[in-house]
């Protein structure tokens, strides 16, 4: 038996949400068996659990779309028991029991190895939301988005994906600009994080026009929606613009404009079904460029006891950086 989150179907639109212990013949099918050391919580886990989003796609659930641990069995030939590994997307926690849980069963295809100078702990406070954020930073740079080209804006700079950002393009030389719906609480926090500009969402948020004054050189979006369309509007000639999210709404009121007139990119990343040896590659790049100052400032770690509380204020734009959850 092992202890898990689990969530049920209810008559409501929010799933019943309950701690159980639960016999290990219920593991979905995989061929690797982890005890869990730490899961994450991320905008979509805060979605599944508290039903505001389709998440959920078979019941009963084990929401937890990232976890890390030890390897307890391995049919797979890359995996020996007690090797450390790390999961994150492949539909885990929608489709296929996650890691809110002391153990999950998984096909390691969808495992790749925890990253040598890393600890298990660090791995969830960066997390589907870290690996984003890296992907996004790598798409900027390959769209040939340099520190010399000019300011780059980070949107919902507080939560976990911006907030990685933000310190990654720091460390890297950029100039960030950090949009936030907070800034009176957390102006202090993304400065420290590196943010050379804090910027008020208001100012983004409206219908605007489909070209602007030039501002940015590029951007990573998690929102969506016309601040998404109003960035691309301001985005200079040439630029990127990296969009992972739709926190706000997948709708894009933009027009061609700003692709046309200014060769604009904008470039989808996608972390769910992102290849394995990408994978590795990113987490390699967050190792070297996190510093340890990310880990001490943006984190914080809760029982799964909290984590209900904790995905209704995620859904509500109340969480500032990571939250890891210790099963």
């Amino acid at each position: 038996m092992f202890k898990a989150l689990v969530l049920e179907q209810s008559d409501s639109h929010a799933p019943k949400v309950s701690i159980q212990q639960v016999d290990e013949a219920q593991l979905p099918e995989g061929d690797v068996r982890v005890t869990v050391d730490y899961s994450s919580l991320n905008f979509k886990d805060g979605l599944a659990i508290t039903g505001k989003g389709k998440i959920v796609r078979s019941w009963p659930m084990v929401p937890g779309i990232d976890f890390v641990g030890s390897v307890e069995q391995s049919e797979d030939p890359r995996y020996q028991v007690g090797d450390k590994v790390v999961l994150t997307g492949w539909g885990v926690g929608e489709g296929h029991w996650g890691g809110m849980a002391e153990k999950a069963q998984v096909k390691g295809d969808w495992l790749v190895p925890l990253t040598d100078g890393m600890s298990e702990a660090q791995s969830m406070m960066v997390g589907t939301a870290g690996l984003t954020a890296m992907l996004c930073v790598l798409a900027l740079q390959e769209g040939d988005v340099t520190p010399e080209s000019g300011t780059v804006l980070v949107t919902g700079a507080s939560g976990g994906v911006g907030s990685v950002a933000v310190t990654l393009l720091a460390k890297l030389g950029y100039q960030v600009a950090a949009l936030t719906g907070r800034v009176e609480q957390n102006a202090e926090l993304l400065k420290e994080l590196g943010a050379s500009e804090v910027v008020d969402r208001a100012t983004l948020s409206e219908p605007g026009r489909p070209l602007d004054k030039q501002r940015w050189a590029g951007a990573v979006d998690t929102v969506g929606g016309d601040i998404l369309a109003n960035i691309l509007a301001q985005t200079n000639y040439g630029g990127t613009v990296a969009a992972c999210g739709l926190a706000a709404s997948f709708k894009l009121p933009s027009t061609v404009m700003p692709f046309i007139l200014r060769n604009v990119r904008l470039q989808g990343v996608d972390s769910v079904s992102c290849p394995r040896e990408r994978r590795i590659e990113a987490w390699k790049q967050l190792q070297a460029l996190l510093p340890e100052s990310y880990y001490q400032s943006a984190c914080k770690e809760v029982s799964l006891d909290e984590v209900a509380e904790q995905a209704e204020a995620i859904t509500q734009g109340q969480v500032t950086g990571r939250v890891i959850i210790k099963p």
